[in-house]
């Protein structure tokens, strides 16, 4: 395709041509009604001076007959000009005027006519032998009594000329109308179109797999450049995904290879060495325990998988996020007495919120599990029991679902890191653990269209899950 048709083909062009065709039809028809109106207006005028004079001479008739129009009318007809005057008896005979030549029956039906007429001091041909041409006129003829006949008009030559000046002046108009929007659009065309072609030559390249190219901006902040502004932020997020991908690939053939190999040891062991059928039940449990691990470890994956992707929006209710708390704080009230760990919750008001309810029960059930795992009890008879607070409350707009603990915590730089999946920092290798509760509960919070945030509890942790506050709560019953 030669790039002259590349630009005829393309939609800025032949949007131009639809705007050119209606501007230029609109023009067209806003001169033409110009011109209609003008050439009104002149034969308003001449009708009322043609009126004004007819009035004059009726008076003079009034006052000495036809005598005296007859003088009237001939001194008038020797003035120059365009008025034109005539008086004729009833046969037809001159008796005074400037007009010569008229069409047969021009003076037997009385009212306006447009007529072509001779002026009386024309000859029918010019010095140089050609015949002259015919004037055109609007004219009033009158029956006076006694059979006589009063033609007063004015010649019409000044009224064509200026239309012919307007329509002139339109078709001009309309032709240079045309050609600088022609050019205008071609100008506008090809600089949309290299913009274009940039952009394709970048889409391009990252198909061939440079995920970290970016569509050009050029600054002016028009549609196109809004355009390439979320395409590069939708690349932006592809390219993380697919980083995420790749060390989730990593992560899962790092972290999940140790427990298969753990798990395949024991099982090689158990029949290596077990003689009795206790040693046995011995390894078949421990190698289930490894098992259930590695499939806790594949449900957490499958969660975040959700939603990410944005599955779980179809199974989203409202609920109070305050029953929430209390449900999962009654789950692991145990497991915190065990460990000797003060778990409160804190979460008397309702805190309405529209969400998937299994997911953030989930989710917050994972920062109460990590809140449990590194609060490990003071040494000492009288050392108080750690405390963890988890709390339910709505502020603002936001309905913030809290878990505090008092354990080691997490610095401030690895705060961004542990939301990615099987990080794990050194002091936690020891605990028992994939790495993904974190990542679930910010998974979960950005589905809702909200955040999960770590602060610092001085000591300890402070976990939050924020999520947009819903409606009221119907309550059941």
């Amino acid at each position: 395709m030669t790039a002259l048709g590349k630009l005829f083909r393309t939609t800025t062009f032949k949007l131009t041509l639809v705007y050119l065709t209606v501007f230029a039809l609109f023009a067209a028809f806003l001169l033409g009604y110009f011109a209609l109106n003008t050439r009104r207006l002149i034969t308003e005028q001449i009708t009322d001076t043609v009126n004004a004079e007819i009035t004059g001479l009726a008076e003079q008739y009034r006052l000495g007959g036809i005598r005296r129009l007859v003088i009237v009318v001939d001194a008038r007809a020797r003035r120059p000009g365009s008025s034109l005057y005539l008086v004729t008896t009833y046969q037809g005979e001159t008796l005074a005027g400037n007009v010569t030549s008229l069409p047969p029956g021009t003076l037997d039906n009385a009212g306006w006519i447009e007529t072509t007429y001779r002026r009386l001091d024309e000859s029918e041909t010019s010095e140089r032998g050609e015949q002259r041409g015919e004037h055109h006129a609007l004219v009033r003829v009158f029956q006076l009594p006694g059979g006589f006949r009063l033609l007063v008009g004015r010649d019409l030559e000044e009224r064509e000329r200026l239309h012919s000046i307007v329509l002139s002046a339109g078709r001009w108009s309309v032709v240079i109308v045309v050609v600088l929007g022609l050019a205008g659009g071609l100008f506008v065309t090809r600089r949309v179109l290299r913009r274009v072609d940039a952009m394709t030559e970048t889409t391009r390249s990252i198909m061939a797999g440079d995920l970290g190219e970016r569509l050009p901006i050029a600054g002016s902040g028009d549609e196109i450049d809004r355009l390439a502004e979320n395409l590069n932020e939708m690349l932006e997020r592809i390219e993380a995904l697919m980083n995420g991908l790749k060390e989730v690939s990593d992560n899962i053939a790092h972290d999940l290879k140790t427990p298969l190999t753990r798990l395949r040891n024991r099982a090689e062991q158990a029949l290596r060495t077990s003689g009795s059928e206790s040693e046995y039940r011995s390894a078949l449990e421990t190698i289930i325990e490894e098992s259930d691990g590695l499939i806790a470890t594949f449900n957490a994956l499958l969660m975040i998988a959700r939603a990410e992707s944005g599955q779980a929006r179809d199974n989203m209710s409202e609920f109070d996020a305050a029953e929430i708390a209390q449900d999962v704080c009654e789950l692991y009230e145990p497991l915190a007495d065990e460990k000797g760990i003060d778990l409160k919750v804190e979460a008397g008001a309702p805190a309405p919120v529209k969400a998937n309810r299994e997911l953030v029960s989930q989710a917050l059930a994972n920062l109460v599990d990590n809140a449990i795992k590194y609060s490990e009890p003071k040494e000492g008879a009288e050392a108080p029991a750690p405390e963890i607070v988890v709390s339910a409350r709505a502020e603002g707009e936001r309905v913030l679902l809290t878990v505090a603990d008092r354990g080691p915590g997490i610095p401030a730089a690895d705060r961004g890191r542990v939301v990615e999946r099987f990080v794990r920092l050194e002091r936690s290798r020891s605990q028992p653990g994939s790495g993904l509760g974190l990542s679930l509960a910010a998974a979960v919070a950005r589905l809702h269209g909200g955040e999960l945030i770590l602060e610092d509890n001085q000591p300890g942790l402070k976990s939050i899950i924020a999520l947009p506050r819903g409606g009221p709560v119907q309550n059941a019953g």
